[in-house]
C-alpha cells in the first residue's frame, strides 16, 4: 500500500485481495469525510481517467466524500476482454465484483466507519444498481449517468436504496430507458435528472459539472449527517454561471 497526505488530503493505492485475485484500487479521503463514493466505470474505461478523476476531485470538494476507483477486471481479465467483451458486458459479473469489493472496504481500518454510495456510468450503472439491490444494507446511495441496463423487472423492484438517475438531454435512447427504471424502482426516495443540451458523454460546456453538482447533492444527502450547504452551491456558481438553468425535472411514478 503506498500513501500520499497532500493539502489533508490522503491518497492510498491499494491491492484488494478477493479469493485468487487482487483488484487496484486508489482511495482518496478528505479529512472528517462523511461518505465514501465507489465509482463503477463503464467498459473500457479504467481508474485512470481523466475524467472519471475530474469528478471525483468535484465530489470530494462539494459533498466532502472519500472517493474510490477501483478497477474490477484484473490485468489479464482486461487484456481478455479487449477481444471478447465477455467480463466488461457481463452485468452480474460487474455487480459481484462490486459486492466483494464494498464488503472488502467495510472491512478496510480507513474507510470502515464511512456510509458507502455507487457512481456508475452506462453499463457500470446496471452493475451499481444490481449490487445496490442485493445489498441494501450495505450501500446508502446510487447515482447513475447515463445508465444503460439489461436488468429485469424483478431485480429493479428490489432496489430500495436512494436512487438519482442522470441523463443528457441529447442522449435520446437513454431518455425512455431510464424512464422505465424509475418507474420500477420502488423507493420513494428517487429522481430523474435531465441535463439539457448535454450528450451521453457530458462533453458540452458546463454539463460534467452539472453531473457532479447533482451528484454531489444526492450523495451529501443520503451519506452524510451534515445537509447540502450553501457553500457547495456557491462553488458550483462558480463553476459554471453559463450553465444555470440546464436540468429538467421529469416526472416519476413511485410505487405506494
Amino acid at each position: 500500500m503506498n500513501t500520499t497526505v497532500v493539502n489533508h488530503v490522503e491518497e492510498k493505492i491499494v491491492s484488494i485481495e478477493l479469493d485468487s485475485i487482487r483488484l487496484q484500487a486508489e482511495i482518496v479521503l478528505p479529512k472528517n469525510c462523511q461518505g465514501m463514493v465507489i465509482f463503477v466505470h463503464n467498459s473500457g474505461i479504467g481508474r485512470y481517467s481523466t475524467r472519471n478523476r475530474y469528478l471525483a476531485h468535484l465530489l470530494r470538494q462539494t459533498a466532502g466524500v472519500a472517493t474510490v476507483q477501483i478497477d474490477l477486471l484484473t490485468p489479464q481479465e482486461e487484456a481478455i476482454d479487449l477481444r471478447s467483451k465477455h467480463c466488461s458486458s457481463n452485468v452480474q459479473f460487474l455487480a459481484k465484483r462490486l459486492t466483494d469489493a464494498t464488503k472488502w472496504l467495510l472491512e478496510y481500518p480507513f474507510t470502515s466507519n464511512l456510509k458507502i454510495g455507487y457512481f456508475g456510468e452506462q453499463t457500470g450503472a446496471g452493475a451499481a444498481l444490481l449490487a445496490a439491490a442485493e445489498n441494501s444494507t450495505l450501500v446508502g446511495a446510487v447515482v447513475s449517468c447515463s445508465g444503460k441496463t439489461c436488468l429485469t423487472n424483478e431485480t429493479l423492484s428490489s432496489v430500495k436504496t436512494p436512487t438519482l438517475l442522470i441523463v443528457g438531454e441529447n442522449d435520446l435512447p437513454a431518455i425512455p430507458t431510464n424512464e422505465d427504471i424509475i418507474k420500477q424502482i420502488p423507493t420513494a426516495d428517487k429522481e430523474l435528472k435531465i441535463v439539457q443540451n448535454a450528450s451521453r458523454q457530458f462533453k458540452e460546456s458546463g454539463a460534467l459539472e452539472e453531473v457532479a453538482r447533482l451528484a454531489s447533492h444526492w450523495f451529501k444527502q443520503y451519506l452524510s449527517d451534515v445537509s447540502y450547504s450553501q457553500s457547495s452551491t456557491n462553488l458550483y456558481e462558480s463553476l459554471h454561471k453559463s450553465y444555470a438553468n440546464t436540468v429538467t425535472d421529469k416526472p416519476m411514478t413511485t410505487s405506494k
